[in-house]
């Protein structure tokens, strides 16, 4: 009976599986989200048109909670380094330490530091003080995808360090670790899937609230620009993701080979659109398949040759080939999908119907929540795809899990899906409940003028029920009434 119920191996990681598709949700969208928002707040400047200004506003409402919601779920898998993958967290420590130490200093710092005069400082500080903060919390955004990216490509190739004696990774060439073979690849494609992310909610949004009154200009604002973004980001990211995959292809073709759902060396290689792959007869079965497309986008040839799985070792394969094959199709699904919202976008936008169409608003509700899915299934490719390594082809993850066991994680495990889904469920609810706001004249953004309180500390003037006490008006500190 044991032996039917997972390790303490495959628990952790579950746990660390289920903790980060939770967080990686809001920082996909607010990376895109904080760039909006300085977009948004210039063409305000440059303009003088108050419809920027009210659109500003209504989403950062909406950007402080999503921010707050990834900060809170980010910590987590940090604690998880040193509880579950001890022995990963010291192998990889001279390495990994370093790059996640640079995060916090360089990137979490200023979106911090800014992030306040971002949301309550506009009547305070100046218009155009404030545009700076903006844009430092929107550079911020980016350089700690920079810092997270930098060390996951490290994990993904590996360049740049030296063993040591005791089985650690020691660093030869910081370029090298930070700038491994995939990096930019990956950076470019995760960074613009994220602006792909937040255009496809703020469509939604704007499209829900055009198809009640057409007429509404920040409705409109948020529409026309979301399928502008659609429209020129959505075909560069198939032009990425291309480049990414050849990638992918030189330097982790095992993890390639199991996307395709290829188990034979083969010339002019199909390109297998469905099907269900099969490792203990080593076959993907029921396949529909293009002739020699995938030897064409994978070598730039039709003859090229394409590897499949059966030329590397068994013990090297991905743990759960089907599960990276269906869900690159998804995310490869959900792109393809969303360049033909853009590109349906720019023909009625040049009919001038882009705001008297409703089948194509209903088209980008339905895709709003498409490039949360996508960003989801990319990542399981990405790191379903490099199992079973954590470091790919150096350390394994059966090699890097902590000595602790099952029923710990097990009860860890439970304790996070209860907590994650009543509290983080409860943000998305509240966030739904922004997206439903109609967008006004005269947006309010975060309330002014109230005092700021942090989790668990309360003023005691506030619990003081009938006294004749004399409060003294809330005021910020260093700012005299």
């Amino acid at each position: 009976m044991s032996d039917l119920l997972p390790s303490a191996l495959d628990l952790a990681r579950f746990q660390f599986a289920f903790t980060v598709v939770w967080h990686f949700l809001f920082p996909a969208f607010t990376i895109g989200l904080a760039s909006y928002l300085a977009v948004l707040e210039a063409l305000w400047l440059w303009t003088g048109r108050g419809a920027y200004l009210d659109t500003y506003r209504y989403w950062l409402k909406i950007f402080a909670v999503a921010f707050a919601m990834g900060v809170v779920s980010g910590l987590v898998m940090s604690y998880q380094f040193g509880t579950n993958w001890s022995v990963f967290a010291d192998k990889t420590a001279p390495v990994l330490g370093p790059l996640l130490g640079y995060e916090v200093l360089t990137a979490f710092f200023l979106e911090a530091g800014f992030l306040g005069v971002m949301l309550f400082g506009l009547g305070r500080v100046g218009p155009r003080l404030h545009f700076v903060a903006t844009c430092f919390v929107a550079g911020g955004t980016l350089l700690s995808a920079f810092w997270i990216l930098a060390a996951n490509s490290w994990m993904q190739t590996p360049a740049g360090h030296a063993m040591g004696a005791d089985g650690q990774f020691i660093p030869e060439s910081w370029l090298g670790i930070i700038f491994n073979p995939s990096f930019p690849y990956r950076f470019a494609h995760t960074v613009t899937a994220a602006y792909l992310t937040t255009a496809m909610i703020v469509g939604a949004v704007g499209a829900w609230h055009l198809l009640r009154d057409r007429m509404n200009e920040r409705a409109r604002i948020m529409f026309s620009m979301a399928m502008w973004m659609a429209a020129i980001v959505a075909p560069m990211q198939l032009l990425i993701g291309d480049l990414h995959g050849v990638n992918s292809y030189h330097h982790q073709p095992v993890k390639v080979a199991a996307m395709e759902g290829h188990f034979e060396t083969e010339r002019r290689a199909s390109s297998i659109l469905f099907g269900m792959p099969d490792a203990e007869v080593g076959v993907t079965r029921g396949q529909i398949a293009i002739p020699g497309f995938a030897s064409l986008y994978l070598t730039h040839s039709l003859d090229g040759e394409v590897k499949g799985l059966k030329a590397f070792p068994k013990d090297t394969w991905p743990t759960n080939i089907p599960l990276v094959f269906w869900a690159f199709r998804i995310m490869v699904g959900l792109g393809i999908l969303m360049i033909v919202l853009g590109m349906t976008s720019l023909v009625l936008r040049w009919r001038d119907a882009l705001y008297d169409t409703p089948w194509l608003h209903r088209f980008a509700v339905a895709m709003g929540p498409s490039g949360l899915i996508a960003v989801t299934a990319g990542w399981t490719v990405t790191e379903a795809g490099r199992q079973p390594f954590t470091v790919y082809g150096l350390l394994r993850t059966a090699d890097s899990v902590a000595p602790v066991a099952a029923p710990a994680v097990a009860a860890s495990l439970a304790a996070f899906i209860v907590v994650y889904f009543v509290v983080f469920g409860a943000g998305i609810a509240y966030l739904f409940h922004l997206f439903r706001q109609t967008p006004e004249a005269g947006e309010h953004g975060p309330p002014q003028g109230q005092p700021v309180r942090t989790a668990g500390i309360t003023p005691a003037p506030a619990l003081i029920v009938g006294s004749d006490t004399p409060r003294a008006e809330p005021r910020q500190a260093g700012i005299r009434p």
